[in-house]
């Protein structure tokens, strides 16, 4: 159907402009502005052609992008219908995103499907992370989402005792680490399945970025709603690796209530403040003990988490008892989250597991969410009196 006299056609201006809502969910950047819109043709009848320029021939989002495309260049008055080609970056441009991106290789799909990239950040050892990072994986599993877990403290790797996985990854057909998956259906990965068992690592910085990349990129995590990043101690190189690999993850601080653990934490923060990771809440571990008989010890102090939370305007995610039960599972390998979910650590926990749900996107990335209007002030009737507020 063409557009009537009346309706102007399209222009490419316009079509481009609204394509820049279209981001590739790896490199989390709009196709338009990475160089990925290969041409646009507007027909006389108001058809509009799309030819979008993948980085690899086999995108498993390829749909996704098509969608994507359509949806957004629909949207422009006189277009009648869209049709989306594709084809794939030259070398020479691929070396040239490379250049403008700053990195060494470009992604080739691995975490083309990963909805959601969560990092577990502390700033200091003896928080219970590593606890953390697998009890929430294992519990994100429970409630229904397919998640991954990866271990990026190299020095101090964990995850895989934690999740009680002891074997060595295979390489797929198409070259990609596939990652061990635990029993409780968590992904996992890890230097530790490439090492001897409990060998130390003795490693520079720039060896870190370049394991972490492949960890990232070239491991076949395929179809993840979660991918959770147990971070090492610190604010230094993988930080900054991550977030130039992963532009768009959001970070999760644990500590414990005392005030040492919670200024350090508050570096965490700060670090992502400096690289515009987003802190998405805070998760106080070892928050208390409680007897069999019912009286409570404030091993570590009390409240730091929640003052941490509320000095930096984000949620306190949950408050996790010290729990004698917690550890020892981690120690065989299991989780106190899938075990024994009603346990008062279990279940703050699962609580932790629940909220991030809440905040996180089902979908897949491709599209940038648009701003949330703000509700319209209800109206008062003339008799009507504003309720007060409560401080």
């Amino acid at each position: 159907m063409a557009p009537s006299s009346a309706t102007p056609l399209p222009t490419e201006d316009q079509i481009r402009d609204k394509l820049t809502a279209v981001i590739d969910p790896e490199l989390r950047r709009n196709i338009v502005e990475l160089g990925m819109v290969r041409s646009i043709v507007i027909k006389d009848d108001g058809r509009v052609e799309v030819t979008v320029s993948l980085t690899t021939p086999g995108c498993p989002i390829r749909s996704h992008f098509q969608q994507a495309v359509v949806e957004q260049a629909s949207s422009v008055e006189g277009v009648t219908s869209v049709g989306v080609g594709f084809d794939v970056l030259s070398d020479e441009e691929k070396s040239s995103l490379q250049q403008t991106l700053g990195r060494g290789k470009l992604p080739q799909g691995a975490l083309a499907q990963v909805k959601n990239v969560i990092c577990v950040a502390s700033g200091k050892g003896g928080v219970g992370k590593s606890t953390m990072t697998a009890n929430l994986a294992a519990a994100l599993q429970a409630e229904g989402y397919k998640t991954g877990a990866l271990d990026c403290d190299v020095y101090g790797y964990s995850i895989p005792r934690m999740l009680g996985v002891d074997q060595k990854p295979e390489v797929n057909g198409e070259r990609k680490i596939v990652p061990p998956e635990a029993a409780t259906g968590v992904k996992t990965m890890s230097i530790g399945y490439f090492v001897e068992q409990n060998s130390a690592v003795v490693w520079r910085g720039p060896m870190l970025h370049k394991a972490i990349q492949q960890f990232l990129e070239d491991v076949a995590w395929g179809e993840l709603d979660y991918l959770l990043l147990d971070l090492p101690p610190g604010t230094g190189d993988i930080a900054m690796t991550l977030a130039q690999l992963l532009p768009q993850a959001k970070i999760a601080i644990v500590t414990t209530p005392q005030p040492a653990a919670q200024s350090v934490a508050r570096r965490s923060a700060e670090m992502a403040d400096k690289v515009d990771l987003e802190v998405m809440g805070v998760i106080e571990n070892m928050a208390g003990f409680t007897t069999p008989s019912g009286e409570t010890f404030s091993i570590f102090g009390e409240g730091g988490g929640r003052l941490l939370a509320e000095e930096l305007e984000v949620p306190l995610l949950s408050t996790v008892p010290l729990s004698e039960e917690l550890r020892t599972l981690a120690d065989e390998g299991r989780s106190l989250a899938v075990e024994q979910p009603d346990s008062p650590a279990g279940a703050a926990i699962v609580a932790a597991a629940r909220k991030i749900i809440a905040s996180t996107p089902r979908e897949l990335p491709v599209l940038q969410a648009a701003p949330a209007a703000a509700p319209e002030a209800p109206k008062l009737g003339a008799n009507a009196r504003e309720l007060p507020v409560i401080q």
